[in-house]
């Protein structure tokens, strides 16, 4: 027999009554921003001392500075046709990498399509990001996915899908499934402001909520759904406040910010694991990027906007930290930027020229044994390239001509 409603309050509300009669204000509840650290990298005059050690640091300002020159390296590859797209995290490198830096690796990561900063800093390879940008054979999703699409088994990196906001609810339903496990892990899941108007948003986050699923809802409001401005996306008062309506812990922070970022979800990660409880987290950054390469923000913000942010970088910002405290060689730091430059052309290079996966591995992967329908759809599509060659030259080149069953 089902648990048996409270019988004093069965609408389970916290019930205080009134006899005047009156609205909450639609601002009644204003969430700060955690902020620490100022645009020079100095901490603010009150603010608690970092509990990132220079290890952490380090790690995360050079996960940080590969993204920047990746992202820029493979937005100019798209631009010449090398590749089909890309998507940049450009400004919002802090919000990603920190956060990242404050999970253990046992932790799961769904992310929405920005946050290859979090891949790079659990150790995913350089050739790896651009085999999955290249869609090559060596591709560890055999080039099922868009770019950018990354997904890492073993880093425990859930592949990335392109429909908006369906990681919610599915980061709520694994985070639930590790509390049953009892390991003491959690799941992050990334989205943007514009994915919380999504249902997937509200139903992830309540089902949350209601069965005590340790996850950790980190919304990157960056300012933009694409071309639609937030205030046009939503009267309230940005995303954190939302938490708090569906009964969970909620924090808002300088997306911009590292060391805002790492302490918040160090917290938000501790309590979360120890209550068995979500938390919601709000970023607030500025995407300087286009929302892909297939956009042109000109359309919809000024160059005079972009250039305003554009002097906040939370690179920049913590560089200057790092420096301060003495941890970081400037001079070293400009070697190191160009070794990745080179490094990163070299992997391209290499990538571009290894061979697309084989034809037949599109209708594997899904059963055990490819059954007989997958096989016939199959030999119609290798025999409808082969009519046609010219429309597909690189593939139908590769097609051996004696049909051959699929195992």
């Amino acid at each position: 027999m089902g648990k048996l409603n409270n019988v004093e309050n069965p609408n389970n509300i916290n019930r205080s009554d009134t006899l005047s009669l009156e609205f909450v204000s639609e601002n009644a509840l204003s969430i700060p921003a955690f902020k620490m650290m100022d645009a020079n990298g100095d901490l603010y005059e009150g603010a608690a001392k970092s509990t990132l050690d220079k290890a952490t640091a380090l790690r995360i300002y050079e996960t940080m500075r590969f993204v920047r020159v990746l992202d820029e390296r493979m937005l100019a590859a798209q631009r010449q046709g090398r590749i089909s797209f890309y998507m940049q995290c450009l400004g919002e490198e802090a919000a990603v990498t920190a956060s990242a830096a404050a999970l253990e690796d046992k932790d799961m990561i769904f992310a929405q399509y920005r946050e290859q900063a979090a891949l790079a800093y659990r150790g995913f390879s350089l050739e790896n990001f651009m085999n999955q940008n290249f869609s090559n054979s060596k591709d560890l999703g055999k080039g099922r996915q868009m770019p950018i699409h990354y997904g890492s088994k073993e880093l425990n990196y859930m592949t990335i899908s392109s429909p908006l906001g369906t990681q919610i609810p599915q980061a709520t339903g694994y985070a639930y499934g590790q509390k049953l496990d009892g390991n003491g892990a959690c799941s992050i899941c990334y989205f943007g402001e514009g994915a919380a108007s999504e249902g997937d948003f509200h139903a992830g986050l309540n089902m949350a909520a209601v069965h005590k699923a340790p996850v950790l809802f980190f919304a990157r409001n960056n300012g933009y759904a694409i071309s639609t401005p937030a205030s046009e996306q939503f009267k309230g008062d940005g995303i954190a406040c939302r938490g708090v309506g569906y009964g969970m812990r909620a924090i808002r922070v300088d997306g911009v910010d590292t060391l805002a970022v790492y302490e918040a979800v160090k917290m938000a990660r501790e309590y979360a694991v120890t209550h068995n409880e979500p938390v919601l987290i709000e970023s607030i950054a500025y995407r300087l990027a286009a929302h892909s390469s297939s956009d042109d923000p000109s359309g919809y913000r000024s160059k005079d906007e972009e250039e305003n942010f554009r002097q906040n970088c939370p690179i920049a910002r913590f560089k200057s930290y790092l420096l301060k405290q003495g941890w970081l060689d400037e001079a070293e730091d400009e070697k190191a930027k160009e070794a990745i430059r080179q490094q990163v052309l070299e992997a391209l290079k290499v990538s571009e020229k290894v061979d697309m996966p084989a034809l037949e591995e599109i209708v594997t992967d899904v059963y055990e044994q490819v059954p007989l329908h997958l096989q016939e759809q199959y030999e119609q599509l290798k025999q409808h390239i082969l009519k046609y060659p010219d429309a597909y030259p690189a593939t139908a080149a590769r097609i051996k001509t004696t049909p051959a069953e699929v195992k």
